[in-house]
Order: C-alpha cells, then structure tokens, then sequence
C-alpha cells in the first residue's frame, strides 16, 4: 500500500499547546436542552462539530533540521480511522479505495472481488457517500467532524500532559487518507521521540480497525534504521474509566432530551460473521462493555439493547442489525428511542448521517415518535478525562 506525506496538523508539545485557546466561545454548552423538531427528532445540545483552534501546517524538513529537538521525546499518536479529504465522488473514491483494499477490512483478493470493487462499487458507493458527507461536512473547517474532534482530542491531551514534561508530543492521525499514519512518526521521530505511544481510538478490539492501525505503523519502521520504542494501547473495553465515561455522558444527555427514551440502544459497527469465526474478539468485547454499561446505569437488556450498523455486502455479519432493530421498535409501539454509540470515540459518517438521520427515519416512518442520537464522547470533558487516563496509565515507566 502507498504511503504519502501530507501537510498534517502540527504536533501538540506542551509548551505550545497551552497557547491556544481550546474551547470556543460559541460552543454549545451540554447542559442546555436539545430541541425537538416537527418531526421528532432531536439535535443534540453538544455538538461535535465545534470549530477547532488554528492548527499550522508541520515545518518541513529543512525547518526541523534546523532546530533542536529533544534527544529523550516522547510521542503519543491518536488515531483513528479516517475521512476523505472532500465531500466529492473523486475525493470519496480514493478514501474507499484505500479502505476497501485494505484485506485487514475486506479479507479478498480475487480478481472478481477487484473488478466488482472498480467497476462497481467504487463509482456507485462514492457518488452516495459523497452526497452523505455533503450533509454533515464542517463547512468552517472544510473537514469532516471525525477530523475536527480528533485534532481537538489531541490538542486537549498535550495541554492536559503538559506537566508531564515539554519532551512530551501529542500529535494525531488516520489510518485512510490525511494526516497518514506515516507522515506523523516521521514528524515525532524526526522531533526525537525515541518512545512512541500509538493510541488507536478504538475501544474494543478488531483487525480491521485496531490491527490494520498496528501494520501501517509497523510498515513504517520497517524503513527505519534507528527505531523508536514501541507502545500500543490496548481495546479498553472494559476499562472503569471507559464505562464510567460512557454512563456520565449518557446520562448528561439524556437529561438535556425533551423526552424519557422507552429504550436505548447500544448501536456498534459490525464486522462479517466469518471474522468472529476466524477468532476474532470484537463482538464478545462489544458485548461486555454493554453488559457493564447496562449494570452502571441500572439497566436491564429491554432497556438497553444491542445492535449492530453499517453492514456492507451480502455476506452476514453480526447481528442484529441496527436498522431491524430501529424498525421492529417502532412497530412494537416505542415511541421514544435513543441512540448511542458506545464503539466510537469522535462522531463520524457512521453516527451522525447512518444514526442520526437515516435510522432516525426509519423509526419515526414505522410509527415512532422522538427519536435522539446521543453524541459520542469526542473532546468532551469526560472523553478527556478517559484518554487522559489511558495515556497515563501506558506512560507509566517512560514519564
């Protein structure tokens, strides 16, 4: 797979961080109460899509050979999956390219599987996709919001590890598409990070997310000479700080509604069925942090459920499907229905369009009333918190 350089987002060092100016002025505050639509729906007081500080572009090669970084730096990679760089078919096409080729997500290689890809998929799901990002693109930052709240996580956890030591550099990035995974260790190497925590932001374990993440940054020190030391955060599924983010946020947001959800719904992103076969523990770990989030919250499994979204294909994955559920809901006579998304850590085309707007109309069209997607944790002050806490907790014997 091709690896590129880009023009990323600068590295968050602790003595720079805590010149910028984290939370803007005229973001939503997540006390204030979501308002209804005609329709029932309801947009969330806390959104992600809160414009984020000004980010320079990373000095280039001969700027950082000039200066005089640290001998003994210590990096910390957020990254999580991707977006394309622009709400168009060409710009969705090479995300989906570089994500469907990926055999860490689609385990073929067929010469059927690339021809239906090319010929088919590529030019039909990007023209869709294109439209869908249209819908929920940062129009300030000419960003998708996945973009925005993993720069703003960032940002937010150098300020927060600023006591640790100005030899200390967050910095974030993507698996598909911009900023790579790649162009960022060359920064932080570069800057003498001589020990790299690589935090994938995903909270329950899968190859297609947390190992595809793990490969790219081993394929880049493959073509080191001098390499850094290695960390990676382990899935978090279970940990209490993760539970315990999970059922605050909730909770704050289910008392901004105008209404009481006669159900909740834990909505994860599936995987084929086959994987889980093959021995992957994805779903037993999506299952666990729902059954420790139903006993946070005092909840039974007919008041917080589970499912899973976005399957893609013919073959059968996890089950059940969000959207069956949605529906089987509102003809069940639900009413009121809530949304949350437990398995991702910043809002992204999954939760905010798949969610927010497509699931939201299939359960008022089969008789549903309100319905609300909850946000997910992105820069929020609990979300800090728990990344602030798993880095820590992965630093100890290097800090």
């Amino acid at each position: 797979m091709l690896l590129f350089m880009d023009n990323g987002p600068t590295i968050a060092g602790s003595a720079e961080i805590s010149k910028q100016s984290l939370e803007p002025a005229d973001a939503p505050s997540v006390n204030e109460t979501s308002p209804v639509t005609d329709d029932g729906f309801v947009t969330p007081a806390s959104s992600p899509i809160a414009p984020s500080p000004p980010v320079q572009s990373p000095p280039d090669k001969g700027a950082i050979a000039q200066a005089t970084p640290s001998t003994t730096g210590i990096g910390v990679l957020l990254v999580n999956l991707g977006t394309p760089d622009a709400p168009t078919p060409a710009a969705v096409r090479r995300y989906l390219k570089q994500f469907l080729t990926d055999q860490r997500v689609i385990e073929k290689d067929s010469l059927l599987w690339k021809t239906m890809l090319n010929g088919v998929i590529l030019p039909v799901r990007s023209r869709r996709k294109a439209r869908d990002y249209e819908h929920i693109w940062n129009r300030e930052k000419d960003e998708s919001p996945i973009k925005t709240s993993t720069r703003y996580q960032a940002e937010k956890l150098g300020k927060i590890l600023e006591p640790l030591g100005k030899h200390v550099f967050v910095d974030w990035a993507m698996r598909y598409a911009n900023p790579s995974i790649a162009s960022r260790l060359e920064v932080l190497v570069t800057w003498g990070c001589e020990r790299i925590l690589i935090m994938p932001l995903y909270p329950q374990y899968s190859a297609a997310t947390t190992a595809t993440v793990c490969d790219d940054v081993f394929r880049f020190l493959m073509r080191q000479r001098r390499q850094p030391a290695l960390r990676v955060l382990p899935a978090y599924y279970e940990d209490p700080y993760y539970i315990e983010a999970l059922a605050s946020s909730l909770e704050t947001e289910l008392k901004s509604l105008s209404f009481e959800p006669d159900v909740i719904l834990a909505s994860y992103h599936g995987i084929p069925r086959q994987a889980v076969t093959k021995g992957d523990p994805y779903e037993s770990q999506c299952v666990r942090t729902t059954e420790l989030l139903r006993s946070k919250l005092g909840l039974d499994e007919n008041k917080l459920m589970m499912s899973f979204q976005s399957r893609f294909g013919r073959a059968q994955w996890l089950e059940p499907y969000t959207s069956n559920v949605v529906k089987a809901l509102a003809r069940k006579g639900v009413k009121n229905l809530a949304v949350i998304t437990p398995g991702f850590s910043a809002d992204c085309l999954e939760t905010l369009e798949e969610i927010g707007v497509e699931n939201a109309r299939v359960f008022k069209r089969h008789g549903g009333q309100y319905f609300a997607a909850i946000p997910c944790l992105n820069d929020s002050e609990v979300g800090m918190q728990l990344l602030s806490q798993l880095a820590r907790q992965e630093l100890k014997g290097w800090v």
